[in-house]
């Protein structure tokens, strides 16, 4: 139950933070709606992820800051690419990078980071691997060093 109300609450917050929705009745209440069945569903589906713990939620959050962080300067850097081409060139570029998440979850929570931010995407996840294409190269150079890996590992597990 505590999982349930951590989740719910957690999930309420975020659609408020997100939709900007603070006055209309309905679409707060279409937000709880749905903030509930996905924390129902979250607490069905969780005897079969070994993240689905409370640590984890809590976890998230931090990386949730650092995320949006990558996501802005790599915004930025996409931006500099189309308004000054010559100055800054795109190099296309694809690699397979090993994944050390242990469940799907993890997985998931790691391919979509790369597609979330700016200039890469996650193309597949097969074999302890995930492809990505990225806009340049010194943006798969990025996700080379593994930060991005260790922090959703640290989500994952609890330790880095």
């Amino acid at each position: 139950m505590t999982y349930f109300l951590v989740l719910f609450s957690s999930l309420v917050i975020f659609w408020l933070l997100l939709s900007g929705y603070w006055s209309n009745g309905l679409l707060i209440g279409l937000g709880i709606t749905s903030s509930l069945l996905v924390a129902w569903l979250g607490v069905r589906a969780q005897p079969s992820s070994k993240t689905a713990n409370l640590g984890a939620v809590w976890r998230l959050i931090p990386y949730w800051w650092w995320l949006m962080i990558e996501i802005v300067k790599s915004n930025r850097d996409v931006v500099r690419r189309i308004w000054w081409p010559e100055r800054y060139p795109i190099s296309p570029s694809q690699d397979r990078l090993a994944l050390s998440q242990e469940t799907p979850l993890g997985r998931t929570i790691y391919a979509q980071s790369i597609t979330l931010t700016p200039g890469t995407v996650a193309i597949e996840v097969a074999g302890g691997k995930v492809l990505v294409h990225a806009l340049t190269r010194e943006g798969l150079e990025e996700l080379r060093r593994g930060e991005m890996d260790r922090r959703v590992s640290w989500v994952e597990r609890g330790r880095r």
